[in-house]
Order: structure tokens, then sequence, then C-alpha cells
């Protein structure tokens, strides 16, 4: 309190007279002097005492090694590029820029005189030169090195002269993060190695750390300046930002590259394998893409199979001719999970993969089990197959395959509390409230090019233990025959929630490419499918990838597995609906999805849409009654009334 008074100025009783006041003027200007040297001295120790702002956004702690800096629990090592090859592509930054892993890269260009650029050429060209001839004259062999350097400046000097061309000096310094010392020296390695694989050598800025550091943050400083001269055409092909193309000669349209405009066409059978992944939120316009997709397919003779839980592809099924099938109690269509594919491949057991399948259908239908349980069910299996005379002998499994309550009746016979623990739980199955969904023989056959199986009438409890048998069913139906297909898996969230589904789910992902099969995984539930497992199993396998509109809460989860920049998240949570990034191998882009007028019709399923197409087939409906009679009324001949009906109809299309 005493310190901060003395910064005040005192105040002065008012003077008495002329001559005092006087007096104390005069006195005012010593004690206001002496008065501002203290208070000068008082603010600058005061302000000493702050934090200033390079005191807030200062790290708590620094350390500079010879080949490294480290910062807090973050250490950083920064590269530069010592040289370059005679000739590099366009683009040729896109192994870094593509990099798995976050980089920091500062790029510097200086424009340099080109007067004195001619100048240091010619004299240099004079050099070379001169070496030539003594060369010729003293009958050596020429220098191929300088033979090929004075031709590049001889083409150099020819295109600066004619102003084609400008010089410029070039600085490039990568920057990498990590958290620990041994994770940084194998990133570094593997960045090094990659500018390698196209001819660039560059180096650790080893005892300047701390200088190359400060030259990769964003202040626009060269700290380093280590540069290569270049033109204006080798400098051109550093442009990082080229626009990425996913443009083919075959495949079919996905939608419009949100860059540059470009169509993305794309034969997602050119890949390593056909299977895809979309991940986004309910709304997104997700199964919109994928009707766009199986509809273009259709048309270059891709058999089309989809599991569909809510009935969304019904209108589109029936439209384009296909077969739908509606999985419930009430329904004709049965399938047998016992059935065989009745397909030898050499070094498989089919017999033994299907006693496999069926264990794991079995663990979500009974629930946990244990040891002794599992043993008693795998001999239940292998005699349940045996009565019917199927053996591990290829030419035994084409005989009729048992049924679920073959199963039931071998597990009461075997007359052990385990085995009638099981038996109790298949009851319902074969005897209860849920006989004849599953324990009938297949009378369901996939010959159709376009295949619906839905499952929208089943109860929630239901639909996992459907769509493994139906998954089943179709796994068995394609190894019987090569041919293109695609399966599309919709809200696989239900396979995921059990672990013996969700490993099936990634054995089909993992084998499709050995059948000519591409699986299309769809998913709004999509934290919850990236934190498991098998969920990441599912992504690696799964060369083209698709990601729409997500929720904050899912955002860092995608943006770490899929490597995503800042923008790209950004993107994510603000798409609107048909919008996303498509991921096809190591290039992605924003992509658009467009459709015509006809093919949205088809494949919309926004309720406003919908019910004004109702509306408007109502609407036509009703016209064509009142036209029906108001021309019956007109003409008592029925072929006349026919006749004109048709002409008007013809006249109304028109």
């Amino acid at each position: 309190m005493n310190f901060i008074s003395n910064l005040l100025p005192t105040k002065k009783q008012k003077p008495s007279t002329q001559k005092e006041e006087k007096v104390l003027k005069n006195n005012d200007k010593t004690e206001v002097s002496g008065n501002s040297t203290e208070a000068k001295a008082a603010i600058e120790s005061l302000t000493n005492g702050l934090t200033s702002i390079k005191d807030v956004i200062a790290p708590p702690s620094l350390e500079v090694d010879f080949s490294h800096i480290k910062i807090n629990q973050t250490y950083y090592r920064t590269l530069f590029v010592a040289g370059f090859p005679r000739f590099v592509n366009a683009n040729w930054l896109a192994p870094l820029i593509n990099f798995d892993h976050p980089l920091n890269i500062s790029m510097f260009i200086y424009p340099v005189e080109v007067k004195e650029i001619l100048d240091d050429l010619k004299r240099k060209i004079g050099e070379m030169e001169a070496e030539v001839q003594t060369d010729i004259q003293k009958g050596k062999i020429i220098n191929i090195d300088t033979q090929v350097k004075l031709e590049d400046a001889h083409d150099l000097q020819k295109q600066l002269a004619k102003g084609a061309e400008r010089f410029f000096q070039f600085g490039l310094y990568i920057t990498i993060a990590s958290r620990s010392e041994k994770e940084l020296n194998r990133i570094s390695q593997q960045v090094q190695s990659a500018l390698g694989s196209v001819m660039i050598v560059s180096k650790v800025a080893s005892l300047q750390m701390e200088d190359a550091f400060k030259t990769t943050l964003p202040t626009c400083t060269d700290k380093l300046m280590i540069t290569r001269n270049m033109d204006t055409t080798s400098l051109a092909t550093t442009f990082p930002f080229t626009s990425s193309e996913l443009t083919s000669n075959e495949g079919i349209l996905y939608g419009i590259n949100e860059h540059n405009d470009s169509l993305v066409i794309f034969d997602r059978f050119s890949l390593e394998n056909a299977n895809s992944l979309i991940l986004a939120k309910s709304g997104s316009g997700k199964s919109y893409l994928v009707k766009l997709e199986i509809l273009r397919s259709l048309m270059f003779d891709t058999e089309v199979i989809i599991l569909d839980p809510e009935g969304e592809y019904k209108t589109l099924c029936e439209t384009v001719g296909g077969s739908y099938i509606d999985f419930s109690f009430d329904s004709s269509s049965k399938i047998n999970p016992f059935d065989l594919a009745a397909r030898q491949e050499e070094g498989e057991n089919e017999l033994g993969l299907k006693i496999l399948s069926l264990h794991s259908l079995f663990k979500i239908i009974m629930g946990n089990l244990t040891p002794t349980q599992e043993a008693m069910l795998d001999r239940a299996l292998v005699l349940a197959y045996k009565q019917k005379g199927i053996t591990v002998d290829p030419n035994s499994q084409t005989k009729e395959p048992p049924l679920m309550e073959d199963l039931y009746k071998v597990l009461i016979g075997m007359e052990q509390k385990d085995a009638l623990e099981m038996a109790s739980r298949l009851e319902k199955f074969i005897k209860g409230s849920l006989r004849g969904v599953f324990d009938q023989y297949s009378t369901v056959d996939i010959k159709n090019p376009f295949t619906v199986f839905c499952i929208k009438e089943l109860e929630d409890e239901l639909r996992p233990i459907a769509m493994f048998i139906i998954l089943d069913f179709i796994w068995t139906k394609v190894k019987k025959e090569l041919k293109r297909r695609i399966l599309v898996v919709d809200e696989a969230w239900y396979l995921m929630k059990h672990q013996d589904s969700a490993t099936f789910l990634y054995g089909i992902a993992k084998r499709a490419r050995k059948y000519y099969l591409g699986l299309t995984t769809i998913t709004q539930d999509v934290e919850d499918f990236l934190n498991s497992d098998h969920g990441k199993a599912i992504v690696t396998n799964s060369s083209l990838q698709i990601l729409m509109k997500q929720s904050p809460a899912a955002i860092e989860t995608v943006g770490k597995v899929f490597y995503l920049s800042q923008g790209e998240k950004n993107l994510l949570l603000s798409a609107e609906v048909g919008r996303g990034l498509f991921f096809a191998g190591n290039n992605h882009v924003a992509i658009r999805a467009v459709s015509s007028e006809d093919e949205h019709k088809l494949i919309t399923s926004k309720p406003q849409d919908i019910l004004a197409q109702q509306k408007e087939v109502d609407i036509q409906a009703s016209i064509k009654k009142e036209l029906e009679d108001n021309l019956s009324q007109q003409s008592s001949n029925p072929q006349e009334t026919l006749e004109m009906i048709q002409k008007q109809e013809q006249t109304s299309k028109t």
C-alpha cells in the first residue's frame, strides 16, 4: 500500500498570497521532477515482476541436444535437403505429403537477379569449355560429368536470356515430432528412406537443431540458409498442393471431386482388395451413396447382395427387377445354417470350417459356454452331420444337411447335464416361440444379380443371429461359384456387438479377395466400431474408405485412425449431406455424390421426398380414374374407350 501511494502525486494546499503561490510553484516543479523519477523506477520494478506474453506461451522445459530438441515431453528433429537428382517428376513431394506421421515442412524460395546468374553462367561455361578443349588437345577422354553440366548450362543460359525461365534459390526443411527418442529415430529413418526413393539426399541438422527448429516454425525465418539453385520449371515440381485426381478409364462414377470439379471414376476391383468401408452419422447420405454405387455397378455385370436391416433397399430392388427376400416369422424364405458349400479347395476342410462357423453362431444363440460345453457342442455337431452321412470326404458333402432340430436331439441323447443345458437353450428355436425361423431347410437360392435380404420385421434380439446366418449362407454360396460380386452389410454395428460375429465379418473381409468379392461395410456407430480390434482390422483390410459427416464425439477417434489433418476434421464436422472424404489406396479427395433425377427418385430415403412421390402417384391415379370415367360416359364402345384412354395417356407423356 505504501509503495503504491508513492506513485501518486501529493495533494497541495491552496497558497494564501501571490508570493507564497510563486514559491510553492517553484517547489512544485522540484517535487514533481523527483516524484517522476521515483515513479519510473517503481513502474520498471513492477513490470519486471509481472508475467509477459512470452512467459505465457513459453514451454515449461526446453532441452537442446546434438541431433534433437526436447520441448516438454515431445522430441523434435529437423532434416534439411542437401542434394537433388538431375531430373524429378512433378509432385515428387508426394511421399512427404502422404506420409503417415505428422510432419512440419517449410519451403523457402529466394528470387535471384537474372543478370548476376547470366554473368556467373558465362564464367562457368568458359571454365568448362576450357577444360573440355584441354582434354581434347591432350588426347584424353572428355569427362562425361563436365560434358553433361556444360549442356545443362547452355540450355539454362538460353532460357534465361529469352526470359522463358527465372532463377531461384530453394530451401527445404522437415521437422519430425515424436513422444520418444526411439520412435523419433525410426520415423526419421523412414522419412529419409522415402526421400531417398526419389534420389533426394536429406541430412540431420546436427549441432544446429535450435536454429533448424525455428526455421520450420510459421515465422518465415530461414536460420539455416541451406539452398539449391533452381529454375522456374524445376521449382514448379516442388509445389506441394498438386490437385489429387481419382479418375481412371474404367469404373463407375462415385461423385465430383470438390478440389477441382473433376469426376471421381473408380473401379474398386482394381485395388489390392475390393472391400470398402463407409463411416458416417445418421442422415449424412451414406445409404444414398451406396445405392448409387449399386445401381451403376449392375450395369457392369456385377452381382450385388445386400443385408438390409431397415428395408431401405426395397424400392430400388423392385424397380431393377431384383429378388427381395423378407426374413421373418411369417415369410416362406428360410435358411438352414447347416448348409455346406459342396466345393472343396485344396488344403481346406470344408466341414471343419462350417463347424467352426456354427460354433460362433451357437455362442451368439446360447451365450457364454464353458470349455466342457464347447467340447460337447463340437462332438454333437460332428455327430449331427455323421447321422446324415456327411463326413470330411468332399463326395459326401452333397447330401442333405442336418437341421437345428437334429443337433437338439443329439444333445438330448447325450444325457449329460451340460448337454441338456445347451439343449434347453436351443428349445425355444425348436419347439418354442421362435420355432420355424432357423430350423427349416433352405428355400432361398441366389440366382438374381440383385438380391436383398431384409430383416426389418425381426426383433433386435434376433437381428445379430439372423445377420450371422444370412452372412454365412451368402458366404457359402459365394464360395460355390467364382463371380464378380459386391456384398453390402448395412448397420454392421449389430454384428460388432458380439465377439464371434465380429470375428466372422472380419474373416469375410480378409478372404473376400480370393472369391472375387467386394465387401461393403456400413455403420453409423463409428466410435465403438473403431475402438474394437475387429473394427480396426476391417478398416485395414478395406482398400476403399469413405468418410462422411461425423459427430464431434467421434471425430478425434476418426482423425487418429485415418491420420486426418485439422482441416479434414473440420470438413467432416460441417459436411453437407452427400459430401465427405474418399480414400482409395494412398490417395484421397473430398467428394460430392451426384445423381440424375431418375436415380434420385429410386434411391432417396428422405421422408419428404418419399411422401412427395406418393402424393404424385396418388394424383396421377386420380387423374387417370377421372379420365376413364369421362371417356366411358362419352363412348359406349369399350374398345373405343380403351383406345381413347391409351391415346390420352400417350399425349400426357409427350
